[in-house]
């Protein structure tokens, strides 16, 4: 799982995708993306004083890169409708800590490796799919960035890696929860393991 958030750095299909090789999606996912590599790469970010405010950058820049609404909703599918607007609010806030709380601890770790950004699939009207590689010192890791048009831009949704949903991934272990337990059960259980780091 958190190496599913780790790689993040760096809807429905239509019948036929049509293919766009570089646009608005593409650029606005690449820029942040290449904010938060800019951030590792800071060399004057060292120690502990330096880590947190690297921490606290990439804490920023995931926050504009991510529309962690859009992706709690999706998350729960079916079971979003299963909670109060309170509730809403809360599974909302301890989602995102939890998502980027794991990004970060991992992230700061990283190595260098080069991402390129190559493609966009459209899925849907306001849905599109950027593609990009990871590649490391032993592989080359396709990561996708579903993306969805917001009123003020193009933000991820989902991270499909080695075909792999994080959604799907979260999405099982969430319906586990909520198939037999309130959904007061499935806070109690993400204030925990937030708690926890």
């Amino acid at each position: 799982m958190k190496k599913l958030v780790v790689l993040c750095l760096v809807g429905f299909m239509l019948a036929v995708s049509s293919v766009v090789f570089a646009g608005e999606p593409l650029d606005t996912v690449q820029t942040q993306v290449n904010e938060v590599l800019d951030v590792l790469r800071d060399q004057s970010l060292k120690g502990e004083k330096g880590l947190k405010v690297k921490r606290a950058k990439i804490r920023t820049a995931s926050q504009k890169l991510f529309d962690f609404v859009e992706l709690s909703k999706r998350t729960l599918g079916v079971n979003w409708n299963k909670l109060t607007v309170e509730q809403r609010k809360e599974f909302v806030k301890l989602y995102t800590d939890l998502l980027e709380d794991a990004y970060i601890d991992k992230i700061t770790a990283y190595t260098d490796e080069k991402v390129r950004f190559t493609k966009e699939i459209r899925l849907s009207e306001k849905t599109v799919e950027v593609r990009s590689t990871v590649t490391t010192k032993t592989a080359e890791v396709p990561i996708n960035y579903r993306v969805i048009k917001t009123d003020a831009s193009w933000r991820v949704y989902d991270v499909v890696i080695e075909g792999v949903s994080l959604i799907s991934n979260y999405r099982t272990q969430f319906r586990e929860i909520l198939a037999n337990k309130p959904p007061a059960s499935l806070l109690e259980t993400l204030r925990a393991k937030v708690g926890k780091r």
